[in-house]
């Protein structure tokens, strides 16, 4: 019954007949709906999907101009979420052929019975695999279990099953080219969505040399949130630095009295804390809005700051502890634990604030 109520996405920007090939494998296997997406290939591949039209299983989808993968599973995802109402699930497979019919059918069956949505991963020590593909996969995983708590063997698989619950919630996701695909599981823990893996076949035709992979600019897109939460508290540090220093050359401060008493207050202490307050409001709105793109707010503010007591808290003490633990008294280890607490506080904080500070919008849908 599975197959009966699965749709099959398989979005296709200048696909050559192995793309053919897949769908006649898909349909051998039982399935009976299959959803092409044309990402504004050009005349060059009419040939191709004309005979995608011919095929009475599928539907051909187009895009005038190509507009990216991302975009090809949004319009494919918006397409189901509108006219395919008796199917239980979605399955995305890529048009190069290195996704076996066989694997596609496992990821379906498990998004059927699990009702979770399911990724194909592969086995990446196989002989075979690209070094690029190789390291690149490392890299992310190791990223999405530091910054997300998310163990994923394989990141950028486009294998993937989507029961039909979760699909409209996902094309909520930003991005309309490869970081889309990364988007989606971003969301994904942001709303708590289920999900789970099935082993399939490791396969790369001629190297991946049909890839349309853009190795530099869709990283940097694929890690964007990341990037853009580390330059966030970049520029904060820079910004409490800046301040603190020219409001620390300020001989106002130098003459501050505690009231009723006559003693001075030291004149660094009141430019911390202004250094303090303007680079943490710098750092909350530009997380809210530009970062994990959330309302500011009262909640969220308050939100932030109840962390930012927290960490700051932690931080001391986590230095103070190590230090007066350490045998090692010198200027330099303090400034290497010192670095080291905030190296491990980082990751945590991005895990905080992305599901529990900055999820008003998410929290209520």
């Amino acid at each position: 019954m599975f197959k009966e109520k699965t749709v099959i996405i398989i979005p296709a920007y200048k696909p050559d007949f192995k793309l053919l090939d897949t769908i006649s494998g898909i349909i051998e296997e039982g399935f009976s709906k299959i959803l092409v997406v044309n990402d504004g290939s050009g005349e060059a591949y009419e040939e191709v999907f004309d005979k995608v039209r011919a095929i009475p299983q599928c539907e051909l989808l187009v895009h005038p101009v190509n507009r990216g993968k991302g975009a090809a599973l949004k319009t494919a995802f918006s397409y189901f979420a509108d006219n395919c109402k008796d199917f239980g699930c979605a399955v995305t497979a890529d048009a190069d052929g290195q996704h076996l019919p066989r694997d596609i059918k496992a990821v379906a069956e498990e998004t059927a019975s699990s009702g979770k949505v399911i990724l194909g991963v592969r086995d990446f020590s196989s002989p075979g695999v690209p070094a690029r593909s190789k390291s690149g996969n490392r890299i992310t995983s190791a990223v999405f279990k530091i910054f997300f708590g998310m163990h994923i063997s394989d990141t950028q698989t486009g294998l993937r099953g989507f029961p039909a619950e979760y699909i409209t919630a996902l094309t909520e996701a930003d991005g309309d080219r490869y970081e889309y695909e990364t988007n989606m599981l971003f969301l994904m823990n942001k709303k708590g969505i289920p999900y789970g893996e099935v082993k399939i076949s490791t396969v790369y035709i001629e190297e991946n040399k049909s890839s349309h992979f853009r190795v530099v600019r869709d990283s940097i897109r694929i890690y964007g949130l990341i990037i853009k939460y580390l330059l966030s508290a970049i520029s904060a540090l820079i910004i409490d630095c800046a301040v603190f220093n020219l409001l620390n050359v300020t001989e106002w401060f130098s003459k501050l009295k505690v009231p009723g008493t006559s003693l001075l207050i030291p004149n660094t202490i009141i430019p911390q804390i202004l250094a303090r307050i303007v680079s943490s409001l710098f750092n909350y709105f530009v997380n809210a809005r530009v970062v994990f793109k959330d309302e500011a707010n009262k909640s969220t503010l308050l939100k932030y700051y109840a962390l930012a007591a927290v960490q700051l808290a932690v931080g001391l003490g986590g230095v103070a502890l190590i230090c007066q633990l350490s045998p090692i008294d010198h200027w330099l280890f303090d400034g290497i634990v010192h670095l080291l607490v905030r190296a491990v506080i980082y990751p945590i904080s991005f895990r905080i604030q992305h599901k529990w500070v900055f999820n008003s919008k998410t929290e209520n849908k």
